[in-house]
């Protein structure tokens, strides 16, 4: 350490910008190099090195007024200007990377001297990463359709503008109901499922039977259950698939619920996730025996199950929204006239219909309920709710999926009665 001490920092810094400049330069000559494009270039690893120490040593003997760098740089953007017109010219290729590259390479020098090294190892970090992405960007902006940046759009119109105007105060005089806090549901609630639709559209596009059921868990494991419970009845020769997909919708409600206690209610989470990550598992496993048990398996994919659909729909939102509000008047209502036995009988009915609205209605803490108290309702609208999927899933399907489906939720429904006497 006193050695490191002894050694003059512009010698470090000077070190550091050839380090960090060779190794942009080397990154241009690796990703010219398997293009055949090497000698169409501005200059690859050397070229690189000794731009980055022209800037550092411009940017020194300029002193903070740094006139000389600014004039360095202007005569470089000139000379990468000339090199470019002949580029065009001889080659008929118009692209400007190594160019951009090339000016944040320059920059390197007053960066290091100026700024901590965790900034200065970012920068650089950035830039060898999207050089060579080149081609993985290539191939993600195949797979935007004309509605993809729509529905971008759409999610930051929700959570980045209308999130932070809507306003934080009471709409009603003792009930602690806001339209931020609305707002902020339909805000958590969407980015769920947008995070589901981003995975199933771009990292998992060919999503077998099984993938879909986890992803559609993500999202709504209802509206997943109905879906496969239909498509299990016109495909019996995959029904284990099926039937295991609808499983392990169910055990990634549990996941998507404990995310939503997670961002709600701290004290909540510490209360309940070994409950919650114990059915996970629990449901997991029983989609695990339904998927082998008397099924050779295959990797199956249904084209129908991989139509990506537009997950951030405003009416959509406004529907929740809707809900969420009439949840917190019916849940207020009941509280106040019937006390916690109101409560569980609310949350028994919920359970038929979307228990989002209701539960983050709870997690969020506006009608000072006690915790053990919403963690018993939680679970409670969670057994009404796997009932109804079961209903569903047994309509859907067609009897040859009792044998697997009422088992199945049975167990799940029976080990979420006892975790109620636990919490």
């Amino acid at each position: 350490m006193k050695l490191i001490g002894t050694i003059p920092e512009n010698l470090i810094n000077f070190i550091l910008v050839t380090i960090f400049s060779l190794l942009i330069g080397l990154s241009q000559r690796r990703i010219h190099s398997l293009t055949n494009e090497a000698g169409h270039t501005i200059g690859t690893d050397r070229t690189f090195t000794f731009i980055g120490i022209l800037g550092f040593v411009l940017y020194l003997l300029g002193g903070p007024a740094a006139n000389l760098f600014m004039g360095g740089g202007f005569v470089l953007a000139m000379v990468m200007g000339i090199s470019y017109f002949y580029h065009i010219r001889d080659f008929k290729e118009y692209g400007t990377t190594t160019i951009f590259v090339a000016l944040i390479t320059y920059c390197l020098g007053p960066l290091i001297l100026t700024q901590p090294l965790w900034m200065v190892l970012l920068i650089v970090v950035t830039v060898l990463i999207f050089t060579e992405l080149k081609e993985t960007f290539a191939s993600i902006s195949q797979k935007f359709d004309r509605y993809e940046f729509i529905t971008l759009a759409k999610f930051l119109i929700i959570a980045g503008i209308i999130l932070p105007i809507v306003p934080d105060s009471p709409v009603m005089e003792g009930l602690n109901l806001t339209p931020y806090k609305i707002w902020l549901a339909v805000v958590v609630i969407s980015s769920i499922s947008y995070f589901s639709y981003l995975l199933k559209k771009f990292v998992f596009p060919n999503a077998s039977i099984i993938l879909s059921g986890i992803l559609g868990g993500l999202y709504s494991s209802t509206a997943t259950t109905i879906i496969l419970a239909k498509k299990s009845r016109k495909e019996p020769q995959h029904l284990n698939q099926y039937l295991a997909g609808i499983m392990f919708a169910t055990a990634l409600m549990y996941l998507r619920i404990l995310i939503l206690i997670v961002i709600f209610s701290q004290q909540l989470f510490m209360l309940v996730w070994p409950w919650f990550v114990a059915l996970f598992l629990f449901s997991a496993v029983i989609g695990l025996v339904i998927l082998f048990y008397r099924n050779r398996l295959t990797t199956t994919t249904d084209q129908e199950l991989q139509t990506d659909k537009n997950p951030l729909e405003f009416k959509v939102a406004l529907i929740f929204a809707a809900l969420y509000v009439a949840l917190t008047l019916v849940t207020y209502e009941m509280l106040n006239r019937f006390g916690t036995h109101g409560l569980n009988v609310l949350s028994y009915i919920v359970g038929l219909v979307d228990i989002d609205p209701f539960l983050i209605n709870l997690f969020q803490g506006k009608n000072a309920v006690a915790l053990n108290a919403i963690a018993l309702a939680t679970f409670q609208a969670i057994v009404s709710n796997n009932a109804m999927k079961m209903i569903y899933s047994l309509f859907f399907a067609g009897k040859n999926a009792r044998i697997y489906l009422v088992p199945g939720f049975l167990l799940i429904i029976a080990l979420t009665i006892g975790v109620m006497f636990l919490v």
